[in-house]
């Protein structure tokens, strides 16, 4: 059980809530979808530093990830505590893409640490380029998080973003659908430069949705725009795909499952899943969280249904873990559950919030 005296702060979609009871206002009418967001053709330099956004890596340590045009650009983050100033320096490696007649650029990965907690760090990427900045989350309660799943690129988008930057938080989660790039690989581009102001300067943690699969049978593999891009600490919590991980944050563990890759008992994601709950040590992380796209409850007509599989299949391990509340997408909705378990009302299950009002083109879910 979670100590009385142990508080969470959630800000969802830019809304504070506290972890209390949610009154629904029966005749709330949901706005319509807004515009896509139009990107003007702002040529740089085939060297500077774009898309730039960083993820927690293992204990102490921050992955920077950013994209030049020109592939043979150093994959090198210098850092340091005062601004102009680099007295550290890291190195990585970068990856590229082909997409049908879309060639991606030189996509740099580079983990940087160790790093002191609840601090500013100043650095700059590739040698050259801007300064920018980033603060790392706390090693102790309390810790904030930001959530908001389906974001997309539409005015709704920005105005969530917006929210979300006049917020004090440490990390950002993303339980999946993020570009809405849908197969056209330039959105994915326009995506990281929209999320640039925000995702290098905290934590963005995201697994993946429907809209990330692209894939091409006999041609192009699931992912494969997604897993270059978005690089999560899968490795350094011992799982085998970028689409399941968990890490540690203050005193949590968060569970990032993934709604589209194998989930039943004989899946690697089950086994991973089972070996990860195992080693918790709820004295350290009182608060275990997880994260994945498709809702396991839902009132609203859209989507029904679609994670009854993988609820069947790995909701006993989450109870068993004792996992305190899940957050999901998929539903262009906010939904809030009390604790739940095998469909029924249960105090020891998780509270599940469906959070998939982000903002992307589809618009909300209206029944």
């Amino acid at each position: 059980m979670v100590p009385n005296n142990l508080k969470m702060l959630l800000r969802l979609s830019a809304v504070v809530i506290m972890i209390t009871a949610v009154t629904a206002i029966a005749d709330y009418v949901r706005p319509p979808a807004r515009k896509t967001l139009h990107f003007p053709w702002d040529p740089k330099p085939s060297s500077h530093p774009q898309q730039v956004h960083i993820s927690l890596a293992r204990e102490n340590h921050m992955r920077v990830t950013w994209i030049t045009s020109d592939k043979s650009s150093p994959s090198l983050v210098e850092y340091g505590t005062s601004p102009g100033e680099y007295t550290s320096k890291g190195y990585g490696d970068a990856t590229s893409y082909s997409y049908i007649l879309y060639s991606s650029g030189a996509i740099h990965h580079t983990v940087i640490g160790p790093l002191e907690h609840n601090t500013v760090y100043y650095y700059r990427c590739g040698g050259q380029g801007p300064e920018l900045h980033f603060k790392t989350p706390p090693s102790e309660f309390p810790v904030t998080f930001a959530v908001a799943g389906d974001l997309g690129q539409t005015g709704w988008t920005k105005s969530t973003l917006d929210h979300i930057d006049l917020c004090e938080y440490d990390v950002h989660l993303l339980p999946g659908d993020l570009s809405y790039a849908d197969y056209i690989q330039r959105r994915w581009d326009t995506f990281g430069e929209l999320v640039q102001p925000l995702a290098s300067a905290r934590p963005w943690m995201v697994t993946q949705g429907n809209h990330e699969k692209e894939n091409i049978p006999f041609f192009i593999d699931s992912f494969e725009s997604y897993n270059a891009r978005w690089k999560m600490p899968y490795e350094e919590s011992g799982s085998t795909s970028n689409l399941y991980y968990s890490f540690e944050v203050a005193g949590a563990h968060v569970v990032m499952l993934g709604s589209y890759t194998d989930y039943d008992e004989n899946s690697d994601q089950y086994n991973w899943l089972k070996a990860d709950l195992s080693t918790l040590d709820r004295k350290k992380t009182p608060w275990l969280l997880a994260l994945f796209h498709v809702p396991w409850y839902n009132s609203n007509h859209a989507h029904q249904g679609e994670g009854d599989e993988m609820m069947e299949a790995m909701e006993p391990l989450l109870y068993a873990a004792g996992v305190d509340i899940v957050f999901a997408g998929h539903v262009h909705a906010y939904e809030r559950s009390k604790r739940v378990y095998n469909g029924k009302s249960d105090p020891c299950g998780a509270v599940h919030i469906t959070i998939g009002d982000g903002g992307n083109k589809e618009g909300l879910a209206n029944k």
